[in-house]
């Protein structure tokens, strides 16, 4: 018998969240349909949630995995808000994750795993499965799947262990949400093949087919869905994509730059989560003339990168958070010794360990101020997971022209998110050129340029011997020197430099009228949601307009300007208003702030409705407010109020 031809119903997107412990495969799973959803022409945003932990007992809302993908037929900007179509592999993945399905939404659990014991260790009650209840399957299009019974049954007669089996029911889920919207196998398959074959042998990548085609005729044969769903290509620029994550493209970035300089790329590093990647791929990336050191620690790692840029060439340290604190000293060597050094910050929940998967914005006053003395440095911020190409560039752009360090300031939502990224043809890179001490030239190590820049010189060089370290060094001549006008000349030297190059910086872009009601600013990975919060009220005939920053220090210098021509200036920020701080005391505006310290990107609601408080006259006299549930109220701002209200 032929299945009967389901109806399809076209939407413009669709936003799926994969599921599941975090031994399940959610994040090669969402990988494989985020490439598949590329493939097939759509614009794409995602975010992975790992646990914080390596290991979470299994089971646990603690050890819950997720990734989540929003597909769309234009340009889009974030991962989306509410789900549209949740695959939980197991009870905690349900529990954590239904709360951002959005009403009438799409449910597929799989069914084998509400056992007593599962739903035990979810944390729900003895007698309690939340599949029987009738509010959530009022609420939610809900499919109860038995997806582990289902890939046992498909692949009982391949010879593999029954733990090996279990591990495909990611690939049966992913074929059955394939049909669901109307997606081709063919690029999984490909993949499985041609990729999972060499590094698993053919036996398991042949299962893993296997499993992803039943889960596709599953759906197409169990006839549970009574429609399907297709989202259309989208008008994009022509030109040869590929997914990219933010710490690829940084990686990639980096490499760029350091062909464009003539210069060979030596990253040190000590390894830490969310940074690693970025270690992972540079170090394979040798046949670039790539050189990557792990150190034994951050601060190894930052004196290593000293080094190698006192040697001529491109020294370049990442880290995340804590391992930015232990750099502290090291980056101070590199601001007196006037090296050109590049940070990577990706940004983490704090303070301390705090949150090491999930992603936050608190490190911007630490990236300022956190050293010893005024010691100035670079700070740029990409915006999205393609964006990190060009602010590698810019970044070592910058650290060659300034000879001082650079810092950029990413976070784990755009490391660990992906995008399509336009391959830049290679002509198209900016140049990036890089002088050094004139040979034939007298030599002063701490002479000056029009930029106030001293001369960088390579060792080796005769008649440009010098000393570097860390103790004062005299204008002109660089010999140590403790004479208090010098250290005021010194000083004012260095913060100079920052304040001629904010006259070179781009200036500021509004995207919206260059005067209004309402201006929202942002800086690193707020910029989807608040661009497409703004988009939205000018739809509406608000006077909302938006601006985003990827130089920090310097702050462009129109900056203060556009400010100044909005009655009201909204920051949201994923913490507790660092840059409104800065802002406020910079341009001595009335800055308010959307702050967020959740583990998660804003979603483009929170911001919308923080606007529209402002729009309404509700806001009031708070200086900040904080989405709780989604929502941002002023009846939820009371810290006594919330105290009293949490459990004991």
């Amino acid at each position: 018998m032929v299945a009967e031809k389901k109806e399809i119903v076209k939407v413009s997107s669709a936003t799926v969240r994969f599921a599941g412990d975090s031994g399940d495969g959610m994040q090669l799973t969402g990988m494989r349909f985020t490439d598949t959803a590329a493939m097939v022409g759509n614009d794409i945003a995602t975010l992975p949630d790992y646990p914080a932990e390596i290991r979470a007992p299994a089971g646990t809302v603690a050890g819950v995995s997720g990734f989540q993908v929003n597909f769309s037929d234009s340009e889009i900007y974030t991962p989306g808000d509410a789900v549209d179509a949740l695959i939980a592999m197991n009870p905690a993945a349900f529990k954590a994750n239904l709360v951002d399905v959005r009403a009438g939404g799409i449910v597929v659990v799989n069914e084998s795993e509400f056992t007593k014991v599962n739903l035990r260790k979810a944390g729900y009650g003895e007698a309690y499965n939340p599949l029987d209840d009738e509010q959530i399957g009022t609420r939610y299009k809900l499919y109860k799947i038995p997806l582990t019974r289902l890939v046992n049954e498909e692949l009982s007669e391949t010879g593999l262990g029954a733990k090996v089996v279990e591990r495909n029911k990611n690939m049966y889920a992913l074929g059955l949400v394939y049909y669901l919207y109307d997606r081709p196998l063919d690029v999984t398959i490909k993949h499985l093949t041609e990729v999972f074959a060499k590094q698993k042998g053919n036996e398991l990548a042949d299962a893993s087919v296997r499993a992803l085609k039943a889960g596709y005729h599953y759906g197409e044969t169990a006839e549970i869905f009574p429609v399907r769903y297709q989202v259309d290509r989208a008008p994009i620029e022509p030109g040869t994509y590929r997914r990219i994550t933010g710490n690829e493209a940084l990686a990639m970035g980096l490499v760029a730059a350091a062909h464009q300089a003539e210069k060979q790329l030596c990253y040190c590093t000590y390894p830490i989560t969310p940074a690693s990647d970025i270690l992972h791929y540079l170090a394979s990336m040798r046949h670039f003339g790539v050189k990557t050191f792990q150190a034994e620690d951050e601060i190894a790692a930052i004196c290593a990168a000293i080094g190698v840029a006192y040697a001529g060439q491109l020294g370049v340290t990442g880290t995340s958070g804590p391992g930015l604190a232990l750099k502290s000293e090291g980056m101070g060597l590199a601001v007196i010794t006037e090296l050109p050094v590049v940070i990577v910050n990706v940004q983490r929940g704090g303070p301390s360990t705090g949150l090491p998967t999930k992603t936050e914005q608190s490190d911007l006053l630490q990236a300022m101020f956190g050293r010893n003395g005024d010691c100035p440095v670079v700070i740029v911020a990409p915006r999205s997971p393609a964006d990190c190409f060009e602010v590698a560039m810019e970044a070592v752009r910058l650290t060659f022209e300034m000879m001082m360090p650079v810092l950029i300031l990413s976070d784990g939502y755009i490391a660990n998110g992906a995008e399509p990224w336009l391959l830049p043809e290679v002509d198209s890179l900016p140049s990036i050129d890089v002088q050094h001490a004139d040979p034939d030239k007298p030599f002063e190590p701490y002479a000056r340029n029009e930029k106030l820049v001293r001369p960088w010189a390579v060792p080796g060089t005769p008649g440009h011997e010098h000393r570097v370290g860390g103790l004062e060094k005299q204008h002109i001549s660089g010999n140590v020197c403790y004479d208090p006008s010098n250290h005021q000349l010194m000083t004012d030297i260095r913060l100079g430099k920052l304040e001629r190059l904010a006259e070179r910086l781009p200036e500021v872009q509004v995207e919206g009228e260059p005067s209004g009601d309402v201006l929202v600013l942002g800086w690193g990975g707020t910029y989807g949601a608040i661009t497409t919060a703004a988009r939205r009220l000018r739809e509406k005939g608000h006077k909302v307009s938006a601006a985003h920053l990827r130089h920090l220090n310097p702050f462009p210098r129109n900056l203060g300007q556009i400010l100044k021509s909005f009655k009201h200036v909204l920051i949201p920020e994923l913490n507790m208003g660092q840059m409104r701080l800065l802002v406020r005391a910079r341009y001595l505006v009335d800055a308010r702030g959307l702050n967020k310290v959740q583990g998660q990107p804003f979603l483009v609601e929170e911001v919308e409705q923080a606007v529209q408080l402002m729009l309404d006259g509700t806001w009031g006299d708070r200086l900040h407010m904080e989405p709780h549930g989604h929502q941002v109220r002023p009846a939820d701002q009371d810290l006594d109020q919330r105290l009293s209200s949490q459990p004991a």
